[in-house]
Order: C-alpha cells, then sequence, then structure tokens
C-alpha cells in the first residue's frame, strides 16, 4: 500500500472514530428524585437537541450524597436541595456552571436569582420548589378536619394510629419534630437529641411505615389516612383523591428549593449546561409543574394548568408565609447527632 492509500486509510479510520465517538458524547446522565420529571419531557429534549438521556431515581439527598461521595456517581446532571449545595461547594464536588451567562437566565424569577446558598449562581441553577407539611385524607378523619399542627402526626387520633406513613429520610422527620418540640433545627445539644428520639419513638408504634417512594399512589388509593408528605405530592394524589387535604403546619412549614448541578466528574458538562439552559425556558419548566405539580422558579405562569393555581397544596394561602421555614446545611456535630437518632429510631 502506498502512502496516498496510508493516509486515506487513516484518514477514514479518523472519521469513522470522531463519528462514533460524537454519537457516544451525545448522551447526558441524569440523576434525579423518584417521581420528579416526566418522562415525556425527556422525549422533547432528545427530539430537540438529538442528547439521549438515561435517568435514574434517588429517595433522599442524603443518598445523593453518599453516591457522589463514594465517587460511584458517574453523572452529568443532579438535583441537590438548598441546604446540600454549601457541603457539595466546599466538598468541591460539583463544578462551576455559571448558569448567570446562560441564555435562558433572562427568565430566572427574580426572588430565585443569587441565593444565599448559591451567591453567584455559579454552581446551580433553580429548578422547583415547595414545602413539606402533613397530606391527609378527610374521608377518613373524625369530622373530616384535623387542626394545623404537628400535634395531629405526632399525637394523632386513635382512629388514624396504623394508617400515617413517615417519610424515610432522617433529615425530614427530625426537622418536623424539632420544630414541633421547639428545638433549633441544627442543635447539636444531646438533651435536644433525647427529647426527639423519645418523641419519634412515641410516634413509631402508630406508623404503618416509613417511605419516601409511592408516596402519591399510597395516598391517592387511601392505603393510608395520614401522610409526611411534600405539597406537590400532595396535590397529585388529591387530583386521584378529591378528599385529600394539605396542612401547612403552624408551629412552622419547612420549605425547600431544589438545583440543577454538575458533579466535579461529571461525563458530559457540556451536554448538562445544554439541558439546564434548556430547563430554563418557561414552556419546558412548565411542563414539569403541570405534570408533577411543584411551583418552578421560572417565568412560565402562562403556561401553568389553571388545576394547579387553584389547589391549595401549591397555591399557599398568602398568609402562610409566615410559616415557612427555611432549611438549614447543619454542621458536621448536628449531622453526626442526627444521624445517632435515626440509627437509635430504626434499630
Amino acid at each position: 500500500m502506498n502512502w496516498t492509500k496510508r493516509l486515506a486509510s487513516a484518514l477514514l479510520a479518523t472519521l469513522v472514530t470522531s463519528t462514533a465517538q460524537a454519537a457516544e458524547d451525545k448522551v447526558l446522565y441524569f440523576y434525579n428524585w423518584t417521581d420528579y420529571y416526566p418522562v415525556e419531557l425527556l422525549a422533547k429534549f432528545e427530539k430537540e437537541t438529538g442528547i439521549k438521556v438515561t435517568l435514574d431515581n434517588y429517595d433522599s439527598n442524603e443518598t445523593l450524597l453518599a453516591k457522589l461521595q463514594s465517587g460511584g456517581a458517574n453523572y452529568d446532571v443532579i438535583v441537590p436541595s438548598d441546604y446540600v449545595v454549601p457541603g457539595l461547594i466546599k466538598g468541591d464536588l460539583i463544578q462551576k456552571i455559571d448558569t448567570s451567562k446562560m441564555a435562558n437566565y433572562q427568565f430566572v424569577k427574580d426572588r430565585f436569582k443569587n441565593p444565599s446558598f448559591d451567591p453567584t449562581n455559579e454552581y446551580t441553577a433553580p429548578y422547583l420548589w415547595g414545602t413539606t407539611g402533613i397530606a391527609y385524607d378527610s374521608a377518613q378523619v373524625p369530622g373530616g378536619k384535623l387542626e394545623d399542627s404537628w400535634k395531629v402526626y405526632f399525637d394523632p387520633p386513635k382512629e388514624l394510629e396504623g394508617k400515617i406513613a413517615a417519610l424515610d429520610t432522617a433529615s425530614d422527620e427530625i426537622l418536623a419534630a424539632s420544630i414541633y418540640l421547639g428545638i433549633p433545627q441544627c442543635t447539636e445539644s444531646n438533651e435536644d437529641a433525647a427529647k426527639i428520639l423519645a418523641l419519634l419513638q412515641a410516634q413509631k408504634p402508630r406508623l404503618k411505615l416509613y417511605s419516601s417512594d409511592t408516596t402519591v399512589d399510597r395516598m391517592a388509593s387511601g392505603e393510608v389516612a395520614m401522610h409526611h408528605l411534600w405539597n406537590g405530592a400532595t396535590a397529585r394524589a388529591h387530583a386521584q383523591r378529591p378528599s385529600i387535604r394539605f396542612i401547612y403546619p403552624k408551629e412552622g412549614t419547612p420549605s425547600f428549593r431544589d438545583n440543577f448541578a454538575v458533579p466535579k466528574a461529571a461525563p458530559h458538562p457540556e451536554n448538562a449546561r445544554i439541558f439546564i439552559n434548556w430547563m430554563m425556558k418557561p414552556e419546558n419548566a412548565a411542563a414539569v409543574s403541570n405534570q408533577i405539580a411543584y411551583a418552578n422558579s421560572i417565568k412560565s405562569d402562562q403556561f401553568i394548568d389553571a388545576k394547579w393555581m387553584s389547589t391549595e397544596a401549591i397555591n399557599m394561602p398568602a398568609d402562610y408565609v409566615s410559616r415557612l421555614v427555611e432549611t438549614k446545611d447543619c454542621g458536621p456535630a448536628a449531622r453526626a447527632l442526627q444521624d445517632k437518632i435515626w440509627t437509635r429510631l430504626k434499630s
């Protein structure tokens, strides 16, 4: 074979390799909460960009963090909650994406720009936000109505015992107990921890189960009469079972903001940026809210289904704003204490 043929062969091999690599690179590995993104929207993204998405799910921020810290998370886009972000930045577990420089950042609502956990929007982009309260089925409740208090969850009516579900996440359960007892959110006191554990242990025999998965189906089917639950999941259950109500506890209702971020070792960071920018487009953000029933952080109200705008679990009464409690990033000592509480409770 002469040098001309060799060159042609080499060029052809390079072209084939480049083409295969380009096809291989048109992928995105997405790690998100369970039931927190409509698969139909992924199909739209794939059609518009040519990027194929693989979606995996997790059930808590703790699961996400453990996966990242172990080095086993080979994902391009993740969805951490607000209080988790500072630790991810400090631990060098996510990379800068400079959200404010993306074309569709212009559609982010002003109150969701420059959050305290990422003041310059260098590491995250806003996704959905909501609250964690109490869902209950009024058809299974004596008198059809419960007090707006954590008391009905921790000290429920006798008729509801064995028909109550708790979230299987330490941070959610311990925070609810702390708020009810008037204990600081990130306490490092052993005395406080003992009180929290005592409350949770007293409640445990009254529960049917701990679970953060299939919560909508569980409420909608009537399997449980009460669930410690997120407002969006409650709204979706209500759409199937109109007797379901949502409580914003008067002692304090935890609020959360979930965000897009890109792991430090993401194999396709540019595809991740394309996806995140695409998700800040109003009609795409609204498509998530319409399907998942959580409010988004984008100027997309014109695309939101009217049924959600009239649902109390989503459209929170204005005078309940004072009840909202922002979830904090607890320090190592407080987290270690929470781990001890949860281990003792679940053992």
